[in-house]
């Protein structure tokens, strides 16, 4: 069932049969998306990362179906990123980015509380780990997929969790989601939890350890609990539930509002934890990157910390970006040890980019940490978990066969040269002379069921929807958006330098466009 249908006809009209739905992923599983180019280096790149990926597919204890597990030295799932992992990947497999959610919520406890983790060892429920909310990249893949089941199971977990995480993070009575120790936020090892235990007490997220500090009122964490309303109210609306989506919007907008008033320190442009003696912890680090994660800034504010942090070279905008600690920041950590976030620029990070890019209006300037991220993997090709931000050299005593930075060689080919489904529109990313284009073929099945393709040549790149000629750009770097039919919507600049290109669309005549970075021209 497609995505139009689930959304007009509503979810409780579109149960499908567990057989049918099995055949239906088979399927969509077969079909994964195709990409050759001629250039070598980069083709040996994304065929590892593929193979590593498929070699992560595991079944863990207490969840009998399979899953994406975090590979390297890391043989489970985690509540911080399995779930956005899972929906990167669910194009190649499709049952494996459903497992992905439904793990967590089949070992959600009865007060609510969601697992941190489920590992070969355990399923761990000593701290939160939370970063990219699971209610939104589960709304995102029933919207893609009109899987109701996922949309119910998912609706009925989060409301759980977030009735727990009021419960038990929100002891200062604030509104906002309470830190108790460094595996809360997922960041091992990073001087911004200096002296806090990685774990609650006896493994137990309701506690926290008798520090004079705790707990911390975290902005990350607080906007993670804000992007997971934002995709409840919507799922509500989804489900027919008015009331209970207007409340979702409401407490949404509160946390919001929130986080900016009391964890936003204008002067220094950043986000900072604020603890139990009302004092802020002040590192400038990818809090900042979460924040734009969930699209807690607004456009103004984004574009200041834009200027003053993010593109900042001498803070996050480095030769490898996104460093998990600003370079200017006295606590950032050297020599950089493994899997810490008190400096390098993470894997996880690079994913979790492609939520705000865009969003923000900086499409053509995520070419470039898209560039350098690929062309680190392939110097290295042993896919481990972080690099130095000042020469991507990734830290070698670190487990290769990473998943996330699988994910991302993978993900970012398609963002740079290819075309990528995104809900009601395709994007078709149009870069002659990239060598990821080099001779270059992307085909992929759009949900609804058609295929998508682009061709290159050395001048362009044909574009073909349902097996039919669509159109060709050639002669600059462009990105052309359509419908799910190919009716198109608009053009964007997605290079950092002007371009002029030639655009010629089925059943219309040839024409010349200048684009400027960041421009969309409506078509």
């Amino acid at each position: 069932m497609n995505r139009r249908r689930f959304l007009q006809q509503g979810a409780g009209a579109c149960l499908a049969a567990t057989a049918g739905r099995a055949a239906a992923i088979s399927e969509a599983g077969a079909r994964g998306p195709q990409f050759t180019t001629a250039n070598a280096r980069w083709q040996a790149a994304y065929d590892k990362a593929l193979a590593i990926l498929a070699g992560n597919v595991r079944v863990l204890p207490r969840y009998g179906q399979p899953v994406l597990i975090e590979g390297a030295e890391y043989p489970g799932i985690w509540l911080e990123c399995a779930p956005q992992e899972a929906l990167t990947y669910r194009k190649f497999r499709p049952d494996v980015a459903r497992n992905g959610h439904l793990a967590f919520f089949e070992l959600q406890r009865a007060d609510g509380q969601l697992p941190a983790c489920n590992k070969l060892s355990e399923a761990g429920y000593g701290q939160t780990q939370m970063v990219v909310p699971i209610a939104a990249t589960a709304w995102e893949l029933a919207q893609a997929t009109g899987d109701d089941e996922l949309l119910h199971a998912t609706y009925g977990a989060y409301s759980r969790w977030d009735d727990w995480l009021m419960r038990y993070r929100n002891t200062r009575q604030t509104g906002l989601v309470e830190g108790f120790c460094t595996y809360d936020t997922g960041h091992d090892n990073s001087p911004r939890w200096a002296g806090i235990p990685p774990r609650c007490p006896d493994k137990d997220a309701k506690r926290y350890p008798p520090i004079a500090t705790l707990p911390r009122l975290c902005p990350d964490l607080s906007a993670t609990v804000y992007g997971g309303r934002v995709a409840m109210a919507a799922m509500a609306k989804a489900l027919g539930k008015g009331a209970e989506a207007d409340r979702w919007i409401e407490s949404a907008g509160r946390i919001r509002r929130l986080i900016l008033s009391r964890l936003y320190v204008a002067e220094d442009a950043a986000f900072y934890d604020l603890d139990a003696q009302d004092r802020f912890v002040k590192i400038r680090c990818d809090i900042l990157s979460r924040m734009c994660g969930e699209h807690v800034p607004d456009q103004a504010l984004f574009d200041d910390l834009w200027t003053r942090q993010i593109h900042n070279p001498r803070a996050f905008w480095a030769a490898y970006p996104l460093p998990s600690v600003a370079l200017d920041d006295p606590l950032f950590v050297r020599p950089i040890p493994r899997n810490t976030w008190g400096g390098p620029s993470q894997a996880l990070t690079a994913l979790r980019a492609g939520r705000w890019f865009d969003h923000y209006g900086r499409s053509a300037e995520f070419t470039f940490p898209m560039d350098r991220w690929c062309e680190a993997i392939q110097r290295d090709m042993t896919f481990r978990q972080q690099m130095d931000p000042l020469d991507g050299t990734f830290t070698s005593d670190g487990s290769p066969n990473y998943s996330p930075v699988s994910l991302v060689m993978i993900d970012y080919t398609w963002r740079l040269a290819g075309v990528r489904e995104d809900l009601d529109t395709l994007h078709w990313n149009v870069r002659p002379g990239h060598p990821a284009a080099e001779s270059a073929r992307f085909r992929v099945r759009t949900d609804e069921g058609g295929e998508a393709e682009m061709r290159y040549d050395a001048r362009g790149a044909d574009l073909r929807l349902g097996g039919k000629q669509l159109g060709r750009i050639e002669s600059g770097v462009v990105r052309l958006v359509t419908n799910r039919s190919g009716a198109p919507r608009e053009l964007v600049g997605i290079s950092e330098q002007p371009q002029r290109i030639v655009i010629q669309l089925t059943g219309r005549v040839a024409r010349e466009v200048a684009v400027r970075p960041n421009q969309r021209i409506a078509l």
